[in-house]
């Protein structure tokens, strides 16, 4: 079915890719025709509408030969809210990774995972089965809103939280693109059996205080040029930060009474992470404080935000067009005013709520309802099997055998939910078997660190990101360890370009991608992510880490108040002071350091096995022995 657009966009200049939206036909075209084509890759226009659909084109860049077509293949994105994945789902995924991608899955930092290497023909089978398995990549990129964050925990003797889920979802389907197009392009037109939306949420999609000006249309949330640019949302409970609450365009936090009986949600708005490198009028933002909705009014409020930006925001400059940059260029109360007015009451203010804290859901948990569950961490986000971390192996058996449900969480690790008690020990073994690490041996730098793919499938990429990240770490650690700050943590987040997927402006230490081999260095952030960092140095070339960082550590450690993290103290105490400690410091000797000259034997299995943990980390053999044995001696 092809409808006319009720109106055209706003008259000033827009950019070519909303003709592109509007030519489209509810996301139809030219996707549905080049798909039938023998080719292996979309065009431009494909590629553009290919995004609503959850999917972006990409290439090998590793393996470019010159004169030679690129190695163009498919990253496919789920949108699942709340990261929920039920059993059968991740069971396709397994399936389908090996069949049709490159046998890698990844967990993303916006509780979803990611297929890569899928080819152009096999593009509408892998849908297929994903859709067939009850799940969606129906509006997992694109300009509309993305998926729907929650915390990740299955606490079910914590009403919060089972209030949180339930509405990380409801306002996930309030957004959900309502085009046919998903199913006619990739099951033929058949409508997928999908779980029943809330009455309410059916209700407010249409009708309403809010007026959508489009009720008759297929999309009455979105119209025909849907939304200027991506639009994330999450929801949480007070207190817990795990989906980065400051870094969305709305979030919601529940607000419940003594009873646990939900009353309403405090609402945030007007943050982001997107920047362009050397484009001052493009910047990281925090979200502000706009007030306070009762639980009644909940999806008028989010349509009125939505609306406000749908109209508002920029359509001709797309590094401007994210609703932070209205939310700037208008200011906060102009801002409220109109969302006011479109929600046809005021706002009331905004409650005071617990100080944010970082959750991982890391280790065994009581889910509260007699079951368990676990937090596995995945490093990186990366299930695959690689040497003796067979990740992939592990989650596949335990979710074949026991039937249990897997929350992805914002930290791009995964959640084991609805376990038995009587399974804990099984489930272990099979964790400890392939490799995977208990929480408590995770060293805390990797623990609470994060890092987008990057290179060599992503395009935007101008460095490494993923594939650097653990050896950069490393190095981070023997830098503490030779300073005497063994035991020493902080959120440490990287990216190979300045689009900020890993959220690396909110860390204490972050590493944004510049140029090969060089990031920006940002520092200052807090450790419960509220709080932007501030980039303190250019073109940081891995080679240099340690010069750079060794005098802001000793300095860290020097000048520190008690108990103050590396963030907080960043802050406080100024880059010019952290830069003039740098021009005089002379670099520390390692803490115990001294000439070796003591000989110590060792069998020849003990030896093989030294040898490959320091080509592991990238260490000489002695730095390994030595290591190890200083952490078995204390």
């Amino acid at each position: 079915m092809v409808q006319t657009p009720l109106r055209p966009p706003a008259e000033k200049k827009v950019s070519k890719l909303e003709g592109i939206k509007e030519r489209s036909q509810f996301l139809r075209e030219p996707v549905a025709t080049e798909l039938k084509e023998d080719t292996t890759h979309f065009t431009e226009a494909g590629i553009q509408i290919l995004k609503f659909h959850g999917s972006y084109q990409q290439y090998d860049r590793d393996n470019v030969v010159r004169g030679q077509e690129k190695p163009y293949s498919m990253m496919l994105r789920l949108r699942n809210p709340g990261g929920y994945i039920p059993p059968e789902l991740y069971l396709t995924l397994d399936d389908i990774s090996n069949k049709y991608g490159n046998g890698t899955i990844r967990a993303t930092t916006r509780q979803a995972f990611q297929l890569h290497g899928i080819l152009k023909k096999n593009l509408k089978a892998t849908l297929a089965d994903i859709i067939n398995s009850m799940g969606s990549t129906l509006g997992a990129c694109g300009d509309l809103s993305r998926n729907v964050m929650a915390p990740p925990a299955p606490y079910k003797d914590k009403p919060e939280y089972v209030i949180a889920r339930k509405y990380a979802k409801n306002i996930a389907d309030l957004l959900t693109p309502q085009t046919p197009a998903y199913y006619e392009v990739w099951l033929d037109g058949e409508k997928a059996i999908t779980t029943e939306e809330d009455p309410a949420v059916v209700a407010a999609r249409k009708g309403g205080r809010v007026s959508t000006d489009f009720e008759t249309s297929i999309e009455p949330i979105y119209n025909t040029y849907y939304l200027p640019r991506k639009f994330k949302c999450a929801v949480t409970v007070p207190g817990d930060n795990s989906v980065d609450a400051y870094t969305q365009d709305i979030t919601f936090v529940v607000i419940t009474d003594e009873n646990g009986q939900l009353q309403g949600f405090n609402v945030m708005a007007g943050g982001g992470m997107g920047r362009t490198h050397n484009k001052s009028e493009t910047f990281a933002r925090v979200a502000d404080h706009i007030g306070y909705v009762d639980k009644d009014d909940v999806y008028d409020l989010a349509k009125a935000i939505v609306f406000t930006q749908r109209d508002y925001g920029e359509r001709y400059n797309r590094r401007l067009a994210r609703m932070k940059y209205l939310v700037h260029q208008w200011g906060l109360p102009k801002f409220i005013a109109e969302v006011e007015k479109r929600f046809g009451k005021k706002l009331e203010p905004y409650r005071e709520l617990p100080p944010w804290k970082f959750e991982d859901y890391l280790g065994w948990h009581e889910q509260g309802d007699g079951k368990l569950f676990v937090g596995v961490h995945v490093r990186n986000g990366r299930v695959h099997n690689q040497g003796k971390l067979r990740n992939k192996a592990a989650l596949k058996e335990i979710v074949e055998t026991f039937k249990v449900s897997m929350r992805v969480t914002p930290n791009q690790s995964v959640i084991l939910c609805d376990i038995n008690p009587e399974d804990k020990a099984a489930i272990q073994a099979i964790l400890d078997r392939d490799g995977i690490t208990p929480d408590s041996k995770i060293d805390s730098l990797e623990r609470y660190s994060m890092a987008c793919p990057a290179l060599p499938t992503c395009g935007l990429a101008v460095t490494e990101s993923e594939r650097i990240i653990p050896s950069m770490l490393m190095r981070i650690r023997k830098l503490l360890n030779k300073l005497g700050l063994k035991n020493e943590t902080f959120v440490t987040r990287m990216t190979g370009c300045p689009n900020g997927c890993a959220r690396p402006y909110m860390a204490e230490l972050g590493f944004v991608g510049q140029a090969p081999k060089s990031y920006q260095l940002w520092l200052g952030g807090s450790p419960n992510q509220t709080r932007l960092a501030r980039p303190y140095m250019d073109k940081l070339h891995e080679d240099n880490l340690e010069k750079v960082l060794e005098p802001l550590f000793a300095c860290f450690k020097q000048n520190r108040s008690e108990g103050e993290s590396f963030g907080d103290f960043c802050d406080r105490y100024t880059f010019e002071a952290l830069r003039t400690f740098s021009e005089t410091y002379t670099p520390a000797k390692p803490v115990g350091s001294g000439r070796r000259r003591n000989r110590v034997g060792m069998t020849d299995e003990l030896f093989a096995k030294l040898k490959a943990k320091a080509a592991a980390d990238g260490v000489s053999m002695a730095d390994a022995l030595e290591a190890a044995i200083g952490d078995r001696l204390g």
